[in-house]
């Protein structure tokens, strides 16, 4: 959530960050209603003070007229409406402030859309093949590894079973990414539910802004998880942590759920986007001063997997037309997939800034006595499945028809 003083103080500068996400008119329906609010706030607060005084005064006097008596009544029924009102008026401020997206670090290059973002560096050797690669979904078939066919039978498009040394590949990477971030990397791993409170949602921006691409409980009012980052963001929702709590790291398992409406049409083949997947997080809590650098220490702790696994990849900066709704600053890493013959995202390591942290009510103290300020989070995938699988099965593909499993996986294997 941004913060409403910044708008009052520096309605101009967000109004030109909010055009360069293509969001031209988006202020001034909350400039209207923080107006309306304020106004509301005044007149309360001078009703109330007038209210105190006479009835400071009444309660000097050891006659009480009648009149008198009623018009306090008057104005202390007057005080009680025009609180509810600055009450309501405040709400309304609040909901069109969640509406909006985070606004964008000063470093992020400007752009529209995708084919503006820029390609920061590489890693990997992109193999070269004496045979013509195959895609993941005729590789698995194949090796009677993915079955496409009843996992429709089971759930409807875009869902698919995974079967002997298929399933076992994909526990093999998800205990590979935890051991490696936990051991090597100082994150804390945390099984979170998969389940969560409806202000959960709200707190790490999927709610109210995308809700139709969230699955959701109505009888117990429960969404289910798009990733692990809506927990993680709400460990701490409400607290006020000690400084020397800081950094906290954290990293966690779940399966995924996602309707992908907005992706409708979409990479119909294979098992590239699905309504289910598993995924292993990272995440962050920092102090506003080393959110930059921890988060160049994010991204090479997801690029670290893709070293490990010796598959290729790219890092790319977005710009800002292709920022994600929370993000002030976001860095993807690709893979190469041969056989799909494209770069498929496994990561997007992101700084939300106290983007999160307000919307979460997530603060430290930076020393005892001192004023609370809110943290600054960061996220991303360490890495998400099953582009990883994709990738595996395609670049370690072999001429006999057979995947070669990459070392590091072996003793999962």
């Amino acid at each position: 959530m941004i913060d409403i003083r910044l708008i009052r103080e520096d309605r101009a500068g967000v109004e030109r960050a909010m055009a360069l996400r293509g969001l031209s008119d988006a202020l001034g329906p909350v400039v209207e209603a923080d107006e309306r609010y304020r106004e509301l706030l005044r007149q309360t607060e001078d009703l109330r003070a007038r209210h105190n005084h006479e009835s400071k005064q009444l309660g000097r006097t050891t006659e009480k007229p009648q009149e008198l008596l009623d018009e306090l009544r008057s104005l202390g029924e007057r005080v009680a409406e025009l609180q509810r009102e600055t009450r309501e008026a405040k709400e309304v401020v609040d909901a069109l402030l969640l509406e909006l997206p985070n606004l964008p670090h000063e470093s992020v290059p400007e752009g529209a859309d995708a084919s503006d973002n820029i390609v920061v560096r590489s890693g990997g050797k992109v193999r070269e093949f004496s045979f013509e690669p195959l895609p993941h979904w005729d590789i698995g078939e194949r090796l009677d590894i993915i079955d496409f066919s009843r996992g429709v039978k089971l759930s409807g498009s875009r869902f698919y079973v995974l079967k002997g040394m298929g399933a076992r590949l994909q526990r093999a990477l998800i205990s590979f990414m935890l051991d490696l971030h936990t051991k090597e990397h100082g994150y804390s791993e945390v099984y979170p539910p998969f389940m969560l409170h409806r202000e959960c949602m709200v707190g790490s921006g999927n709610l109210p802004k995308f809700a139709d691409n969230l699955y959701h409980d109505a009888e117990e009012d429960y969404w289910f998880v798009p990733t692990a980052e809506v927990p993680l963001t709400n460990l701490h929702r409400d607290e006020i942590l000690d400084r020397d709590m800081l950094p906290l790291f954290y990293t966690a398992y779940t399966p995924c759920f996602r309707r992908e409406k907005m992706a409708a049409g979409k990479d119909t083949r294979g098992i590239k986007r699905g309504h289910q997947f598993d995924k292993v997080e990272l995440y962050k809590y920092v102090v506003p001063e080393d959110s930059d650098r921890e988060l160049d220490g994010l991204v090479a702790d997801a690029e670290e997997v893709l070293k490990r696994l010796d598959l290729p990849y790219r890092i790319v900066q977005l710009c800002i037309g292709d920022l994600g709704f929370a993000s002030s600053k976001t860095f993807d890493i690709e893979v190469w997939a041969p056989g799909s013959n494209e770069w498929l995202e496994v990561s997007s390591c992101s700084n939300c800034g106290d983007f999160q942290a307000r919307r979460t009510n997530i603060r430290f103290r930076p020393e005892a006595g001192a004023k609370p300020r809110f943290a600054h989070t960061l996220n991303g995938s360490g890495l998400a499945l099953p582009r990883v699988f994709i990738a595996i099965l395609e670049n370690c593909q072999q001429v006999d028809g057979t995947v070669l499993v990459p070392e590091v996986l072996s003793r999962y294997m």
